[in-house]
C-alpha cells in the first residue's frame, strides 16, 4: 500500500485527507509542521507528499511553504510533492511547478482531482523507481563485462545487445562451433572478434572469409588451398585459410553462400580437422576453431535444398542472434558519439533524428552518416540537416497539431492510465491533457 505524507498545521485537512485517501487503498501520515514533517521523511518510506503553504496563523504569502518544499526538494530529489493552499497566488505556483512540484491544488480541492493527481503520481513514482533500478542493474552488469572480458572497444548500450555479448563471452571459451545470426552491417563480425579474444586461442591468428565475395569455383581453394595447376592461374601452390587458421579462429561470413560441394568439404573438416588441397592428395590436419555468420534465413536454404542440414547443426552448436540496429535504439546515440571526430559534438535536432531514422543499413549505415556529416558539417556541433538524412525520418514536433481521441487514448494506453506520462508522451503538461480528456469525455480512472 502506499504511502503518503500529509504535512498541514490543520488537524482537521489532515483528517479528512485521511478518510479521503483510505477509500482508495492509500495509507497516509500526518505533520503539523515543516519540522515533524522532513523528519517523518527521515523514518518513513513516503511515495508522495501533499503539503500546506502556510504554517503561521494569519499568514498567507507562501514563503514557508517555499522553504518547506525547497527542502524536500533539496533532501528527496525524485519524491512528487502536491502543494495545496488557500490562498492561490499564481506567479508562485508557476515558479514551484518550474522548480519541480507535481501539482498545485487550491483549498477546498475537488476531491476526484486529487485522488486522480495523487494515484497518477504515485503510479508515474514506481515507474520511475523500477526504470532507475533496471538502469542501475545494467550499469553493473556492464561495467562487470568491461571488466572481466577484452570486449575490443565495442560500444552498446542497449540491453539486446548485452544479451548477445554476454553469451558470447560466457561460450567463448569452449571449441564449439558458433552461428552468428544478423542482418548486414549489424555488428557480427565485432561480437565474432569478441569471442575470439575471451577464447583459449585468443593468441592464435583471427582468420575472415566472405564467403558471397568469392566466386563459387573458387570457393574451395579459398577454404582449403591449393597445388600449382589444380586450377587455371594457379601458378604455385598457396595455403588455404583453414590451414592459415591453424591454431587460432576462422570466422566464414556470409555462410549462406557457400556452394553445396563447399559444404560437403566444410563438413567432413569440422568433424575430423582433415582436409587435401585442390589438387592433391595428402591430407592436412589442423585445429580451428570455426565462427559462422549469416543474414540468410538457413532452416529455409533447407527445405528448398540450399544449405545442408547436418551442416547447419554442426555449426549452429551455439547461435549468437544479432539484432537489427532499430531494435536496439538504445545502442545508436552511443554509436553515433562514437563515430564522431574529435572535437565533433550532436545537437539535440540530430539525436532526434538519428534516434528517428530506421536505420535499414544498421551500424554501417549509420558510421556512414556520421563520417559524412563530419566531412561536410558548418561547424563542430553537427544538427539535423547534417546528417542528410530522409525528411520523413525527422522527429515531429508533436505540438504542432493538436493530438485527436485515437491519440490520446493511444499515449493513454501505452503510458497504462499514467496521465503524467501520457501527457509527457504527447507533449502537453498534465493539465492540458486533463482539458482535452475532459473535452473529448475521456475518462480520467
Amino acid at each position: 500500500m502506499p504511502n503518503v505524507l500529509i504535512i498541514d498545521d490543520n488537524p482537521s485537512i489532515a483528517m479528512a485527507l485521511d478518510v479521503l485517501l483510505s477509500l482508495h487503498d492509500i495509507n497516509s501520515f500526518s505533520a503539523q509542521s515543516p519540522e515533524q514533517g522532513l523528519a517523518l521523511l527521515e523514518q518513513q518510506a513516503i511515495d508522495l507528499v501533499i503539503q500546506d503553504m502556510n504554517f503561521t496563523e494569519d499568514t498567507t504569502s507562501g514563503e514557508e511553504g517555499v522553504a518547506l518544499f525547497k527542502k524536500i526538494r533539496a533532501r528527496h530529489p525524485d519524491l512528487p510533492v502536491i502543494l495545496l493552499t488557500a490562498w492561490t497566488h499564481l506567479d508562485a505556483a508557476v515558479d514551484l511547478i518550474k522548480a519541480g512540484a507535481a501539482d498545485y491544488l487550491a483549498k477546498p480541492w475537488h476531491d476526484q482531482r486529487l485522488v486522480a493527481s495523487v494515484k497518477n503520481l504515485i503510479e508515474l513514482g514506481q515507474v520511475n523507481r523500477a526504470l532507475q533500478h533496471r538502469v542501475q542493474r545494467e550499469r553493473k552488469q556492464k561495467r562487470e563485462l568491461e571488466t572481466k572480458y577484452d570486449l575490443r572497444n565495442f560500444v552498446w548500450q542497449d540491453p539486446a545487445t548485452e544479451r548477445v555479448l554476454g553469451m558470447a563471452c560466457q561460450v567463448a571459451k569452449s571449441d564449439v562451433s558458433i552461428l552468428i545470426t544478423g542482418p548486414n552491417g549489424a555488428g557480427k563480425e565485432r561480437i565474432a572478434e569478441i569471442v575470439q579474444a575471451n577464447s583459449k586461442v585468443k593468441d592464435g591468428a583471427f582468420v575472415i572469409l566472405n564467403c558471397g565475395a568469392i566466386p563459387a569455383e573458387l570457393i574451395e581453394a579459398e577454404l582449403f588451398g591449393a597445388e600449382a595447376g589444380a586450377y587455371t592461374g594457379a601458378t604455385k601452390a598457396r595455403e588455404g585459410k583453414f590451414e592459415a587458421a591453424d591454431g587460432g579462429t576462422l570466422f566464414l561470413d556470409e555462410i549462406g553462400n557457400l556452394p553445396l560441394a563447399g559444404q560437403i568439404k566444410l563438413l567432413r573438416v569440422l568433424e575430423t580437422g582433415r582436409f587435401e588441397r585442390l589438387g592433391s592428395n595428402k591430407e592436412r590436419q589442423v585445429k580451428v576453431r570455426v565462427i559462422s555468420a549469416t543474414n540468410a534465413d538457413l532452416p529455409a536454404m533447407i527445405k528448398s535444398g540450399q544449405f545442408r542440414e547436418d551442416l547447419f547443426y554442426r555449426l549452429n552448436v551455439i547461435q549468437l542472434n544479432l539484432p537489427a540496429l532499430a531494435e536496439r535504439p538504445e545502442d545508436i546515440l552511443p554509436l553515433a558519439e562514437a563515430f564522431l571526430e574529435e572535437g565533433k559534438t550532436l545537437h539535440a535536432t540530430a539525436r532526434s533524428s538519428l534516434l528517428a531514422h530506421t536505420w535499414p543499413g544498421n551500424v554501417r549505415e549509420l558510421k556512414n552518416v556520421m563520417q559524412r556529416a563530419c566531412l561536410l558539417a558548418s561547424n563542430d556541433d553537427i544538427k539535423a540537416d547534417d546528417l542528410g538524412l530522409p525528411v520523413a525520418s525527422n522527429v515531429l514536433n508533436q505540438n504542432d497539431a493538436e493530438p485527436d481521441r485515437e491519440a490520446i487514448e493511444l499515449a493513454l494506453s501505452k503510458a497504462r492510465g499514467v496521465v503524467a506520462q501520457a501527457a509527457a508522451e504527447l507533449g502537453l503538461s498534465r493539465q492540458a491533457l486533463y482539458r482535452r480528456m475532459d473535452r473529448l469525455n475521456i475518462s480520467r480512472s
